[in-house]
């Protein structure tokens, strides 16, 4: 037997990969849960060293699956799998979970959930398991896990760090598991030398001439399945006679072909019960001999296949003794007998809950359209969204799409397929289909819609300066025949351009593009009013464009945001709007919430941690980035650190420096505009508030230049500061006007305040700048983003010191020293506390905020813990386990010097306010 062989000689090479896995187990034994995965290809006893590993554990639970080929279409299959013997744990699951995985798992019907869910879900129900008893969850085969199962299972490796869990993954390749390739690995080579004679030996009992000898441990290279089997593949007189092995094939085909020798040997009926076996796929052994059965085949059928050592029986289940004897029968099986075995299976399949195995079983026993099959491959497709599995809708739109005989419905179901695959993140399947759908007939609306997918792709895999071209390629083919949606076309193309610059050629193209628009087909709807804004604003400016863009944003739940959240940042800060920034942001993560669209999730949040940052609430900012940053680590997208950049402009500390200065290298190597921009208006930011002056001169105008949407203006408030202390009368007079231009037709005491206070800094008559400056504190005081009240209040205090207006200038700086205090503004508050010196009033100094020692994720569940949240609550809303929340509170605990949760309720520091 294959197992016993490498068992016993194989292991000896062996000791080290054999010590890490049983490391960590006995981590996960002591509630410090990790992953790892064991890469190498085929027979290099990936499996054998896994079964090894943990074949000898005492107190643990195992659970095992294996990555099936055939059930990669059918999402949560492996998933499934492995949670069956914890299903006894779902009912004690939260409701939400519980349903997510009833539901998944076709246990009950329902809405689909989003993919988080489920993986909290699993996360929970091994967390309780392993109260009980640790786990070691092993995954063979990863390359075959459908891409839902994928996800989930590394959302969970991610997430044990505390937990009494342990995951094992072995695969050919990890390239092949995009989502495993942030975890630990350990990589399986071929076994040494000495190792790899003696498992030789072991494997070829006749005499073996030296020259094939040293020609097969030449040519196995340690591979320890090739080393077992190439020997059955010279026979007697060669391997005593001396002659060499052909070395034309691969070494994973000179292992097939051996497997392949040992098939052509078998009885037919032998031959047949293993094709039913390789076809039925999921190890069902009652369904393969019902099938086999049926097609004739008797129970002596077996022994000569065990004999062969290609299958093995264990606990009456039937399986191969290694996936690539499944590949071999397969493929070497005639193409009738194949479609022969999936018919006589479907045939077999009786109950609705294999429905769709049973489709799909019928789907793969013809060659030739068939209209019915298609039909209910469509169904099934249905049936497979309404469980969140995409990539199984997108598998049966696909397959549905090559049995329809009408060309015309053959691209339509194409064009399913491709949104299917989208849907799911399986891009390269999304982008494939897509062009198979403009195959078809022509039908410029379908085609259109195939090339959108294509577009969406390329965004998703951030090829961002291909999609405002092909958005307009779009829209131009449309607009004779779908106004409404040449217009969404262009309206996305000039955002994906913004995305890449707001002088980047693919915004010129956008923007000459949009100016020869349809007209509307309908009365003026928001689109309509975006598009007319948007090219308002680049042909004729602020004054013609706030209007236009003040009303289509004025209803922060319209669909068109909600799809749009990006282009509706833009719009609402360029506006100067910030209670339409706050709405639309709320708006957004509500709906993203609900509809579990963990994408537009990331984006809300990232905004909400703008907002938050600008309005001094740094717990809450916080707290929001270190949410997305969890949600953006499960869909494995890049995080865009706007949020960040604003948070640690704001805390102003010149720590924060370094990562401003690295975060701009990375956007000019990206050719990133708007993040260029934004960090070239952060380090202004950091740099006014560390009176280093000359360097905040030279980062605003950098930032200015760039003219970006949305970072312009407050880059234009920097820049009038900075002249200004540098003397450049002339250049802050030039930045003021262009200010003037973009705050003039906002009508928000955030525009009106931000403009007042920079007028008064240039302003040469002391009366208007005492009065301008008394008019921004009265504006900026009414407004949500209190740092720039602080702010004029500081310059308003130093303007009176200068003055010689002592008295009078305490009192505003006291305020701003406050604020900036409460903020954690350092900077500010340093540059507040000299300036109140200055005055001859001394400043204590407080002691250092504790505070500051907690991690961005630690500040949020010390907040949620102060409001009485329970560690399971904190854990579904972080997509944490409770014992990983637990674990942080104990860090939080040690950090803050408490001892109980009950020493952070009521605490004002941790509120977000």
């Amino acid at each position: 037997m294959i197992s016993q062989s490498l068992g016993s000689t194989g292991f000896l090479a062996r000791e080290r990969e054999t010590g890490r896995l049983r490391a960590l187990a006995a981590e996960a034994a002591a509630g410090r849960g990790g992953a790892v995965v064991v890469a190498g290809e085929p027979g290099i006893g990936k499996t054998v060293l896994l079964q090894h590993a943990f074949a000898e554990l005492q107190g643990f639970t195992v659970l095992r699956v294996t990555g099936l080929e055939f059930e990669a279409a059918f999402s949560y299959a492996a998933l499934h799998t492995m949670c069956a013997p914890l299903l006894q744990g779902v009912e004690r699951l939260p409701e939400p979970q519980r349903r997510a995985l009833q539901v998944v798992f076709g246990m009950v019907e329902g809405e689909a959930p989003n993919r988080l869910l489920v993986g909290l879900a699993f996360l929970t129900l091994l967390t309780d398991a392993g109260e009980e008893r640790p786990l070691v969850c092993v995954i063979d085969d990863a390359q075959w896990l459908d891409r839902a199962s994928a996800q989930v299972l590394a959302f969970v490796a991610n997430r044990i760090s505390s937990d009494r869990i342990a995951l094992a993954f072995a695969t050919r390749d990890v390239d092949s598991v995009p989502e495993l390739a942030r975890l630990p690995r350990t990589a399986l080579s071929g076994l040494p030398d000495g190792a790899a004679r003696t498992l030789l030996t072991s494997a070829f009992h006749a005499p073996l001439d030296k020259r094939v000898h040293e020609r097969i441990l030449a040519e196995a290279q340690g591979n320890p399945l090739a080393l077992l089997q190439l020997p059955r593949t010279v026979g007697p007189s060669r391997a005593a006679g001396g002659y060499g092995l052909p070395q034309a094939a691969s070494l994973s085909g000179r292992i097939e072909d051996s497997f392949g020798q040992r098939l052509e040997k078998l009885p037919e009926a032998t031959r047949l019960l293993l094709l039913v076996l390789a076809v039925e796929g999921t190890g069902n052994t009652a369904l393969v001999w019902s099938a086999a059965k049926r097609l004739g085949v008797g129970d002596d059928a077996l022994s000569p296949a065990e004999a062969a050592d290609l299958v093995t029986v264990a606990e009456g289940s039937l399986r191969f003794r290694h996936p690539l004897v499944g590949s071999v029968v397969y493929r070497v099986a005639e193409p009738a007998e194949r479609r022969r075995a999936h018919r006589v299976l479907a045939e077999c399949i009786r109950t609705a809950a294999d429905e769709d195995r049973r489709v799909w079983h019928r789907a793969q026993s013809v060659v030739s359209p068939d209209e019915d099959i298609a039909v209910a491959l469509e169904r099934q497709a249905v049936r497979a969204q309404t469980r969140a599995g995409t990539s199984a809708a997108a598998a049966f739109l696909e397959r549905a799409a090559l049995l329809s005989p009408e060309p015309a419905v053959r691209a339509q179901r194409a064009l399913g397929a491709a949104q299917a695959a989208f849907e799911a993140g399986d891009y390269e399947k999304a982008e494939r289909l897509a062009v198979e759908a403009r195959t078809g007939p022509a039908e410029p609306l379908r085609d259109a819609r195939a090339d959108l997918v294509r577009c969406q792709v390329a965004f998703a895999q951030q090829r961002v300066r291909e999609t405002p071209c092909m958005l307009v390629d779009i829209a131009e083919r449309v607009a004779p025949l779908d106004a409404q949606l040449a217009r969404e076309c262009l309206v996305d193309a000039l955002a994906a351009a913004a995305t890449i610059g707001r002088h980047s050629p693919e915004m010129g193209v956008a923007i000459e593009a949009a100016r020869r628009a349809p007209a509307p087909a309908g009365p003026e709807g928001t689109i309509d009013l975006v598009l007319r804004g948007l090219l308002a604003l680049f042909d004729e400016g602020h004054t013609a464009a706030a209007p236009l863009l003040r009303q289509a944003i004025a209803d922060p739940h319209d669909s068109v945001w909600l799809r749009r959240p990006f282009l509706a940042l833009l719009i609402a800060v360029e506006s100067w709007e910030d209670g339409a920034y706050l709405a639309l942001t709320r708006a957004q993560v509500e709906a993203a919430r609900r509809a579990g669209s963990l994408g537009n999730l990331s984006v809300g949040l990232s905004m909400m941690a703008t907002l938050a940052a600008q309005a001094g609430n740094h717990t809450e900012a916080t707290a929001l980035i270190a949410e997305e940053e969890a949600i953006v680590s499960v869909i494995g997208t890049t995080p865009v650190p706007c949020a960040e950049l604003h948070l640690e402009s704001v805390r102003a500390t010149a720590s924060k420096k370094k990562f401003m200065e690295r975060t701009l290298q990375e956007a000019m190597a990206r050719g990133d505009g708007p993040v260029i921009a934004m960090a070239h208006r952060s380090l202004a930011v950091l740099c006014n508030a560390l009176s280093e002056y000359p360097a905040a001169l030279e980062s605003a105008r950098l930032a200015v230049q760039r003219d970006e949407l949305a970072i312009t203006g407050g880059a234009l408030a920097e820049l009038v500061e900075a002249a200004a202390r540098c003397g450049h009368k002339e250049e802050a007079d030039r930045a003021l006007d262009a200010l003037v231009e973009l705050t003039g037709p906002a009508r928000t005491d955030w525009a009106k305040g931000i403009e007042a206070y920079c007028r008064a800094i240039t302003a040469g008559d002391h009366q208007r700048a005492e009065q301008l400056f008394l008019t921004a504190i009265s504006h900026l005081d009414k407004c949500a983003l209190i740092l720039h009240a602080a702010r004029a209040r500081l310059l308003f205090g130093q303007w009176l010191r200068r003055a010689g207006r002592r008295r009078e200038a305490r009192g505003h700086l006291r305020s701003a020293h406050q604020a900036f205090t409460s903020l954690g503004a350092g900077a500010f508050a340093a540059q507040t506390a000299k300036e109140l010196q200055a005055t001859g009033e001394s400043v204590r100094r407080g002691p250092d905020d504790p505070l500051r020692q907690l991690t961005p994720r630690e500040l949020h569940i010390a907040h949620l813990a102060s409001i009485g949240t329970t560690s399971k609550e904190i854990a579904m809303q972080l997509f944490l386990s409770p014992r990983t929340v637990d674990a942080h509170l104990r860090n939080i605990f040690r950090k803050l010097d408490i001892t109980s949760r009950r020493q952070l309720r009521g605490r004002q520091d941790l509120d977000p306010g």
